[in-house]
């Protein structure tokens, strides 16, 4: 079992509709220290892919980049989920329904912030449907920039997400995966890697 494992055994909390509360160390409140082992981690798992820039989506997967891109020395970039006044209308666009939210966000990245050439490693802190990290990859093509890698936090197995990434060719890594909960026991059951 590994660290990110233990943690969720600790502290997640199982409600019913497979929903995994982890927002009291990952997702509201964080704790510094699991995200530090989750970047060290994920730099393990890519190690020997040039990476030039570490993209993820808002809001949740921000904290996750931010320590990894140190790691790596590059900038972040998040996509946004909503316009705003300041948006500029030369942008990246896509869309991904959110298993989380059960709606539609169509999602955005300024063009200045994406280039032509550079090595994208996308982050997010779940992985349900695979709609978020559907978006991002798509965005990426759209910029003409190649993506080295996908990494999770924590997965849903018994949903299609990783299965339809892994399909598609993408090197995909996930700490945790979880291919079953039981919100009555409070019981979670890992994939053994």
């Amino acid at each position: 079992m590994n660290f990110l494992e233990e943690k969720i055994l600790a502290d997640g909390v199982i409600k019913a509709g497979n929903i995994l509360k982890v927002d009291n160390f990952l997702n509201h409140q964080i704790d510094i220290d699991i995200m530090r082992q989750i970047a060290y981690e994920f730099k393990r798992r890519f190690r020997g892919k040039a990476v030039t820039k570490i993209l993820t989506i808002e809001a949740s997967g921000i904290a996750i980049a931010t320590m990894l891109a140190d790691l790596y020395d590059v900038p972040v970039v998040f996509a946004k989920k909503g316009e705003t006044a300041n948006s500029t209308d030369d942008k990246y666009v896509s869309h991904a329904y959110s298993f989380t939210h059960k709606r539609m966000n169509n999602v955005f990245v300024s063009k200045p912030y994406l280039n032509a050439g550079e090595k994208v490693l996308i982050v997010d802190d779940f992985l349900a449907d695979g709609q978020a990290m559907l978006a991002l990859t798509d965005i990426v093509k759209q910029a003409g920039a190649e993506v080295v890698g996908l990494g999770v936090a924590i997965e849903k197995g018994q949903q299609k997400g990783g299965s339809l990434l892994r399909e598609a060719g993408y090197h995909l890594e996930s700490i945790a995966i979880i291919d079953g909960m039981d919100a009555d026991a409070q019981t979670i059951t890992f994939r053994q890697l």
